[in-house]
């Protein structure tokens, strides 16, 4: 699993066809693995997105984590969900989903990092390090609590929450696995390009970190 440029999906002002159309564009130019995330959605039509969705991210060998709903997941056998904090327990997944599945859990301490590994999360993703403009309440976590938490497990660790090119150098030296972005490539006029810059900025980070 390659959580280096993990995007979360934003589908607001966007028809289906140009969300779609903005999800492959981002996969080619290089996320390596998507959380397809909606919040305003009834059962029936997340499963319907997400089924076409699953159908791109499969044709790039790209996995598809489902947000919060894990019946949404095993619907259209995604290869993972992702939990939050007011989400399911990530042990109570693992039994739903069996072993082979990818959980993703997000956290803001050491503690709850250390809670979710130990109950059999795959990766985390830790923030808000910056403030966000998604729907999502965002508390803010600092970059020391960040590296705190990257030492704390060995499961890799995203960083999130507000993260654009322009900022991620913020990140220097803290030995995470990767980003997660939503705004930045979601809402750029050219999705493409927006991941290929990305993908090159964290690459840039990692080498300048060693």
């Amino acid at each position: 699993m390659n959580t280096q440029l993990y995007l979360v999906t934003d589908s607001t002002g966007l028809s289906e066809d140009e969300f779609l159309k903005k999800v492959e564009n981002a996969i080619l130019g290089g996320v390596t693995i998507l959380q397809l995330r909606e919040k305003d959605k009834t059962t029936r039509e997340y499963i319907d997105l997400g089924r076409k969705v699953h159908e791109i991210t499969a044709k790039y060998d790209i996995p598809l984590i489902i947000d919060d709903r894990i019946d949404v997941a095993m619907a259209i056998d995604a290869e993972g969900v992702h939990l939050g904090q007011s989400d399911m327990p990530v042990d109570i997944a693992r039994k739903i989903l069996g072993k082979n599945k990818i959980i993703g859990a997000t956290t803001k301490t050491v503690e709850q990092a250390l809670e979710a590994y130990r109950n059999g999360a795959d990766y985390l993703g830790v923030g808000a390090i910056y403030p966000t403009t998604t729907k999502v309440k965002t508390v803010l976590t600092s970059v020391d609590t960040l590296r705190d938490i990257c030492k704390a497990v060995p499961i890799p660790a995203n960083a999130i929450g507000g993260l654009n090119k322009d900022n991620i150098q913020v990140l220097k030296g803290v030995p995470i696995a990767g980003i997660c972005v939503v705004t930045a490539i979601m809402k750029a006029p050219d999705s493409r390009a927006a991941a290929r810059e990305l993908k090159r900025a964290y690459e840039e980070l990692n080498m300048a970190g060693k």
